[in-house]
């Protein structure tokens, strides 16, 4: 019989090499399921792992795919570290770019630079409001944040649904279900910084956002309350923290982080409200921030290689025929075998002999 005993001390070594562990896995796995659908697995490995960062035009594409996840996963990290599990960030970004979006519509015809950042600050605070329910119930009548929040998703997609079918449908937009277009409007278009990295005034706020969480973690008080409270809840209270307040901070930076993400990609890849707006962004994240074990540093390097597995997946569609849901399953192995292996740096597996 199969048990998991606790390790005396968990190897350094170990807990440093999981991420390239889970990588290697994913691509030994991912090939045979490829080769199992008949594509050649040398072939879509190359395409999702290595093509995106080797060809002039997906490194263009490259950080417009990476800005959200790692906006997103640097909130989401702060939470994990606190052991509060927010899983709806695709509820929040849906939510940000719903309000920006909807604010940058009440001032459409206006010019001035000052228009996208009050939409980005509108972004910010739908995330965050939408954040704030699963913090509220969790603190007022302990409901389990997880399933709150992930519930809320579906809530978010489906007001998305009915706002673009109604009050935010382009009058000009021959009823279909959208609303007029951002990218179109200079006041409302996501200026590029740096055209052949894809890097857009998003990525530039990520970057600031990870120098930010670094300086938090490493230098702030509640940086330190965060960590304690994740490592040992019971010291944590005893050390004066209050866990309400680290749930409503935790829950809310990640929900207007996730909202900002939302407001980037509305007003510069997606363009529109449509009703299939929402891209997997907030769900995908999660694995980032694993991926990247929690740290700023390794977050920015998680967000990269995610967003080329992004950009290689949708290549391996077009050029190997290959399923879209096959690609899904791929990026879900990683967070399987990242999961199971941070499993076995803390505890080993034993085989034990049943006593009669």
């Amino acid at each position: 019989m199969l048990r998991l005993e606790p390790r005396q001390k968990a190897s350094n070594l170990m807990l440093y090499s999981t991420p390239l562990i889970a990588v290697a896995l994913t691509m030994v796995f991912g090939g045979a399921l490829f080769a199992m659908l008949g594509i050649n697995p040398f072939d879509a490995i190359w395409i999702i792992f290595f093509d995106p960062f080797l060809d002039s035009y997906n490194l263009s594409q490259l950080f417009i795919k990476a800005a959200p996840l790692i906006l997103i996963a640097i909130g989401l990290s702060l939470g994990f570290r606190a052991g509060v599990w927010n899983i709806g960030a695709e509820g929040q970004f849906i939510m940000g770019a719903l309000v920006g979006g909807a604010t940058g519509l009440a001032l459409w015809g206006m010019e001035g630079w000052w228009i996208l950042p009050v939409m980005a600050i509108m972004g910010a605070v739908g995330g965050f409001a939408w954040a704030m329910i699963p913090a509220i119930l969790k603190i007022k009548f302990n409901a389990n944040e997880i399933l709150v929040s992930l519930m809320l998703v579906y809530v978010a997609q489906n007001l998305l649904a009915a706002m673009v079918i109604g009050p935010l449908r382009d009058p000009e937009g021959f009823n279909f279900p959208e609303s007029r277009s951002f990218s179109r409007n200079d006041a409302t278009d996501l200026p590029m910084i740096f055209e052949p990295l894809g890097l857009h005034v998003g990525g530039i706020v990520a970057l600031l956002a990870l120098a930010g969480a670094f300086i938090l973690l490493q230098k702030h008080s509640l940086g330190f309350s965060i960590k304690l409270t994740g490592d040992s809840p019971r010291a944590a209270r005893f050390a004066g923290v209050n866990p309400s307040i680290i749930i409503a901070v935790c829950l809310g930076i990640s929900g207007a982080l996730a909202g900002l993400a939302g407001l980037f990609e509305l007003t510069g890849p997606a363009g529109k409200l449509t009703t299939n707006f929402p891209v997997g962004y907030g769900f995908t994240a999660i694995i980032v921030a694993f991926l990247g074990r929690l740290h700023p540093v390794g977050i920015l390097l998680a967000g990269v290689v995610l967003a080329g597995t992004f950009i290689g997946g949708e290549n391996a569609q077009f050029m190997l025929q290959l399923p879209s849901a096959a690609v899904r399953v791929f990026q879900g192995m990683l967070l399987f075998f990242l999961l199971a292996i941070e499993i076995l740096v803390s505890y080993r597996i034993v085989l034990s002999r049943r006593t009669t």
